[in-house]
């Protein structure tokens, strides 16, 4: 066998490897998703199941004034909490697929190195120059591509960091409300 084919066959199975590969990491962020949400349906039956016990044994107004206003707190601490295991599930997902664009990036470069190394030493004499372009213009694109992926890195940890504190001061004015609407029912019970 020559060295074409092999390489031919090579790049094929890498491919496929990478296909493989991706299919996995979507495959794998899918069953989370559904892993979380047969979770979240679960506790959520359960918890409607003992609510709607408790609620049966509400006597008076400042009872179903002081139940309706402790439900508020624990919808929106458990919706944020949700939204957060998503956001983990998709994050992870992603960069699965990150590393596995890089790895695939990395070998490319590689192969387009180790093609221009195989020119240069079969290059008829003279073209120095030429060799000497290509192996520039591989090392500009190469510092480009880095350039290029170390922004984007920065910009989703940018991201990531602002999703988390918009979460943390949401998260803060559901309790704020929360505890402004039992304020009243708890100064009404101390009152009676």
């Amino acid at each position: 066998m020559s060295a074409i084919p092999q390489q031919v066959f090579a790049t094929q199975k890498a491919s496929l490897d990478n296909l493989l590969a991706v299919q996995g990491a979507f495959f794998d962020g899918f069953e989370k998703l559904v892993d979380l949400n047969l979770k979240v349906m679960k506790a959520t039956l359960d918890e409607a199941a003992q609510k709607s016990q408790e609620a049966i044994e509400v006597k008076d107004a400042q009872e179903a004034v002081a139940f309706t206003s402790a439900l508020v707190q624990p919808s929106a601490e458990k919706t944020l909490a949700y939204g957060k295991h998503v956001y983990d599930i998709v994050s992870s997902v992603q960069g699965s697929l990150s590393r596995l664009t890089e790895e695939q990036v990395a070998q490319a470069q590689q192969q387009i190195a180790d093609a221009v190394e195989q020119f240069a030493k079969t290059a008829p004499t003279g073209s120095e120059s030429a060799v000497a372009l290509l192996k520039s213009s591989l090392a500009s694109v190469n510092n480009a591509y880095e350039s290029v992926s170390k922004a984007a890195k920065q910009a989703s940890q940018t991201a990531e960091s602002n999703l988390t504190a918009a979460a943390n001061a949401t998260l803060q004015a559901a309790n704020s409300a929360a505890e402004a609407a039992t304020k009243p029912a708890r100064a009404r019970r101390t009152a009676a």
